[in-house]
């Protein structure tokens, strides 16, 4: 039986070598990521000069944080739909696009109220960033070193991005300003959209979309060679299936375990980025010194990517997760009862080193667990579902702390951090090595 158009072009990537096409691709992708994570990182580093210039309160602030990750759960789940049916390319433009000039002219905002608006709406076009990303990586890295590519591009993208934004908004606080910051990052977000025209679509969205001329075209460019015999096709070489209806009807265990999953670890993640540097000012710290102390503990970011690295391949996808996802949970309760300036600093830097290799493994293992025609709404449900939990999560902290104080609110973090970690065991069967066709194969 000859070989399918769908089967030869995802082998061919699978085994294929770096080229300057894959590098091109994972670079813009890695840009586009940064400012998915920086956003909310900037926010976070910015609250306490807001509240003290009296433009809003901490809760008026929750709303506006809350509202962005409302857009976000809006562009998460809708760009699946079509990201999966009208190809990645178009979307992955569009978004920055919207993000960019909503972020400018949030900027602009004369109350809270109007910051809210503007800032779900660039929530929307930020919604798209990450399940593109990994979807997107996912589908040109070969198969060998495909944790490895995509842990690399987070790491550029979503980790070096903790200390780097920390620090831009510690060194320009006083003379941009908390407008001038984010007028800043939008300009540097449609830099990057521009430079997006330049993208390849995806080849194996290509041949399971009636497109396989292209993806063919595509493959030579890359240098890979053209298929010796003519090429088969069957009903997942023109896909006209609806790709929310495909992951439910197949995959609707994958897709809740990926919605609690998303939801521990953003609700754990963007919480403390939110909040962070706050909770450090009302322990007597200055807002110079939380935000110095919040830079120091950010550069476990980086430090867990560049160990993923290594981790995903070795140890696998699964098996990284968990362990980390527990030990994060450990690190929590002890961060909450730290009795020094330096027991916090280091306890902290180690919370978040774990946060951020479990949330991540896991975020790596999500991308591969759904097919090529759905791979975007999968994954784009179950992170979509992790932004709106943490929409009512961020509020929730700011509440519990008040009321209970910092050990509840930590004490939370923890629960939620154990119930990922037996949850992401349920995600799939592990990923490392494998062809993407072999954990999902395409459907009709």
């Amino acid at each position: 039986m000859a070989q399918t158009i769908e089967g030869f072009v995802g082998t061919a990537l699978d085994e294929a070598r770096l080229t300057p096409i894959h590098w091109r691709v994972f670079a813009l992708i890695a840009a586009g990521y940064f400012f998915d994570v920086c956003d909310y990182i900037i926010l976070g580093s910015l609250i306490p000069d807001m509240i003290r210039s009296n433009f809003a309160t901490a809760g008026q602030l929750a709303t506006v944080g809350s509202a962005t990750l409302f857009g976000l759960f809006v562009g998460t789940v809708g760009q699946g739909e079509f990201t999966d049916r009208f190809g990645r390319k178009t979307v992955y433009q569009f978004n920055l696009l919207l993000y960019g000039t909503a972020t400018i002219a949030a900027a602009f905002s004369p109350d809270w109220i109007w910051l809210t608006v503007l800032r779900f709406i660039a929530g929307i076009g930020l919604g798209a960033e990450q399940p593109l990303c990994f979807a997107y990586a996912g589908e040109y890295a070969p198969r060998r070193i495909r944790g490895r590519v995509i842990a690399g591009i987070q790491m550029i993208g979503g980790a070096l991005v903790w200390p780097l934004s920390t620090l831009f908004a510690l060194a320009f606080r006083d003379t941009l300003g908390w407008r001038g910051i984010w007028i800043a990052i939008g300009i540097c977000a449609l830099i990057i959209f521009l430079l997006r025209f330049s993208l390849p679509e995806s080849p194996r969205w290509l041949a399971t979309h009636g497109k396989g001329a292209r993806a063919l075209e595509l493959l030579a460019r890359m240098g890979i060679a053209a298929p010796r015999e003519p090429l088969a096709t069957d009903a997942a070489s023109d896909t006209r299936s609806d790709p929310v209806a495909v992951v439910f009807r197949d995959y609707r265990a994958r897709v809740i375990a990926g919605m609690i999953c998303f939801v521990a670890f953003f609700g754990v993640a963007l919480g403390l980025g939110t909040w962070l540097p706050n909770i450090m000012n009302e322990r007597g710290f200055t807002i110079t010194k939380s935000l110095s102390y919040t830079f120091g503990m950010t550069l476990a970011f980086p430090c867990a990517s560049i160990f993923m690295m290594y981790a995903l391949e070795r140890f696998g996808r699964k098996a990284t997760a968990v362990a980390a996802f527990a030990l994060a949970g450990l690190f929590a309760i002890a961060f909450a009862n730290a009795s020094s300036d330096t027991m916090l600093l280091v306890v902290g830097f180690v919370m978040i080193f774990f946060i951020q290799l479990a949330g991540n493994s896991m975020q790596v293992f999500a991308s591969e667990v759904f097919p090529t025609n759905a791979r975007a709404s999968g994954f784009g449900i179950a992170q979509g579902t992790g932004r709106l939990g943490t929409a009512f999560i961020i509020p929730a902290i700011l509440w519990v702390q008040h009321e209970w104080g910092l050990g509840a609110v930590f004490g939370g973090i923890a629960v939620l951090l154990v119930i990922a970690a037996y949850t992401v065991t349920r995600l799939g069967p592990e990923a490392r090595g494998l062809p993407l066709d072999v954990l999902a194969p395409p459907t009709g």
